[in-house]
């Protein structure tokens, strides 16, 4: 049996570190089954050595995000307890403290996992990112970070998102409307996670003045983007004409990030995947930046990892 103390330096550490009704030390307790009782600005740790060890280390790892000015949310504890407890990785806080600026009241996007740092990282060194995981894995969602705050910070003058209109069981011609109308609720996820970024005002003003454009990725064809932040989103479901096609519109001062989850293709079976097909011609090119997403990257619902790993062991099997 092992007894760590711990010293807080303020009330804000100790009130932010132990959470509402300490929370946040209870679930450290939970997962490391040790003991952790919190006194002022004593934070006492007793159990076996090694686990006492790993729960100082994430106290440690929060303490430093909170000194910074962070907040901290249960997901995010759960994922530096797994973190050191996998060994994955013991710097938890440089993903935490990695903070993307975006104009609205939400002031900045983090990433939460190691898989998600390197993809943020290999968008800002690279001019073609592929994005590829399951859902929940924040592909979308930190891609549209990116975009907006190359924006925001004048290094890209517009921003393009594109995604394939692919009838998944049923048939546009009988959606009412024009074509930009039918394909509308295929571009749905794209305008969610840019409405959670920008201002609505702003959007409107930027989608009036061709700042912001979402299209089907069909018109993307003929088209060369300079100083443009591209995003295709669902690329599993354009087709092999479609990814070249997508591909080489890229144009000077441009940048471009593919998403995708090639589990998830609603292509026809006799069709095969552009983003299966890019993955296995691309992967040597230097410039081009593939980055695997997974289950440890899941940072929705708790339930969601759990119906993935549910399905791949099915798969598996």
């Amino acid at each position: 049996m092992t007894k760590k103390e711990i010293t807080l330096q303020s009330n804000n550490e100790a009130r932010v570190l132990c959470g509402p009704h300490d929370a946040n030390l209870k679930l450290i307790e939970k997962e490391l089954d040790i003991s952790i009782c919190g006194r002022g600005h004593q934070v006492i740790l007793e159990g076996d050595k090694e686990k006492v060890e790993d729960a100082a280390k994430v106290i440690h790892e929060l303490l430093i995000v909170i000194c910074k000015g962070g907040q901290i949310k249960k997901h995010e504890i759960s994922y530096a307890i797994k973190s050191i407890k996998g060994r994955i990785t013991e710097d938890v806080h440089s993903i935490y403290l990695d903070k993307i600026e975006v104009s609205s009241k939400k002031q900045h996007v983090t990433p939460k996992s190691k898989g998600q740092k390197e993809y943020v990282d290999a968008i800002r060194k690279h001019d073609i990112v592929f994005g590829i995981g399951p859902a929940g894995t924040g592909k979308t969602y930190l891609a549209m970070a990116m975009a907006v705050n190359a924006l925001r910070k004048q290094l890209v003058s517009r921003i393009i998102l594109a995604r394939p209109a692919v009838e998944a069981g049923e048939s546009l011609g009988y959606l009412p409307g024009d074509l930009y109308e039918k394909v509308s609720p295929y571009l749905r996820p794209l305008y969610d996670a840019l409405y959670d970024m920008v201002e609505v005002n702003k959007i409107q003003d930027y989608i009036t003045r061709g700042i912001i454009e979402v299209v089907p990725l069909a018109y993307m064809r003929g088209r060369t983007l300079n100083n443009s932040f591209i995003i295709l989103d669902e690329a599993q479901n354009s087709t092999l004409e479609q990814m070249k096609m997508f591909l080489t519109r890229l144009g000077f001062d441009s940048k471009t990030v593919i998403t995708g989850d090639i589990t998830q293709s609603d292509l026809p079976s006799n069709k095969e995947s552009g983003l299966k097909h890019a993955m296995n011609i691309l992967n040597k090119i230097q410039g081009i930046k593939f980055i695997l997403l997974s289950g440890e990257d899941v940072v929705r619902h708790e339930l969601v990892l759990d119906i993935i790993k549910a399905y791949e062991n099915t798969e598996k099997g």
